[in-house]
């Protein structure tokens, strides 16, 4: 229980620390935008690497310069706990907006970063939110900023991370629209960090693997009808490889 503790700690303490930075954020988005887009994203990075130490994630990255540094793309990854977005937000090379659960826009103070990240906000029961979320991430994409979507929905609560839930394919419109590269995300072991033992955290080895980008514009049409399908079987195969190695 103590690393639960210790997480909680830093995750309040610093949403309640940094309330008068939100405010200092808001007044130099009024001058200039892209100096808060970046401050932002480098002291939420930091908040989380320091939550992933006070977990005890031991993780090893591989890939990662399969992710371009000069574009936005549209990752894509396997969902198995809560601990993912944090993991994966700390490597972010720029700006990314994550696509969340509309209830957490109902959380005070992180739902304010959240916005000042980009992230968007998903209602699955409303058909028009969700187009009209897709349409917000497409103009993002196409302004630079790229986009993260755990597209099974929710998080898989199986015993091994294969098979994946099926992807929804509406994800994949903002990449077959802006053809930007999809990153495919295999995470491994995630779930053993604080699902599997909840409530108490363990300290475990993960692995994050980024696969090489895949370019809508490259595959066959049937590939392009299938995209989500396609990237799932990319990112599973990455995870049966990897399982061998935890």
């Amino acid at each position: 229980m103590l690393r639960l503790i210790l997480v909680l700690f830093f995750a309040v303490a610093y949403l309640i620390l940094t309330i008068p930075v939100l405010a200092v954020e808001w007044l130099i988005g009024k001058f200039n935008p892209h100096v808060k887009d970046i401050t932002s994203l480098r002291m939420v990075q930091w908040i989380f690497k320091v939550i992933l130490w006070g977990a005890g994630v031991k993780l090893d990255v591989i890939g990662e310069d399969n992710v371009p540094k000069d574009q936005a793309v549209l990752y894509i990854g396997n969902h198995r706990s809560n601990f993912d977005p944090i993991i994966t937000y700390s490597r972010c090379p720029g700006l990314t907006g994550y696509v969340a659960k509309k209830e957490m826009k109902k959380i005070p103070l992180l739902c304010t970063w959240m916005k000042y990240l980009h992230c968007h906000f998903l209602d699955r029961k409303d058909l028009r939110q969700g187009l009209k979320m897709i349409l917000s991430c497409i103009e993002d994409i196409n302004n630079g900023i790229s986009i993260c979507i755990f597209p099974e929905g929710t998080r898989s609560k199986q015993e091994t991370e294969t098979p994946l839930l099926p992807f929804h394919e509406g994800s994949f419109k903002i990449a077959q629209k802006t053809n930007c590269p999809i990153i495919p995300m295999a995470l491994t072991g995630t779930n053993r960090i604080l699902e599997t033992q909840f409530p108490k955290i363990k300290s475990t080895h993960v692995i994050l693997e980024y696969g090489k980008p895949i370019i809508p514009s490259e595959l066959s049409p049937e590939e392009r009808k299938h995209l989500g399908g396609y990237t799932g079987k990319v990112i599973e195969e990455m995870l049966e490889k990897n399982r061998s190695l935890l």
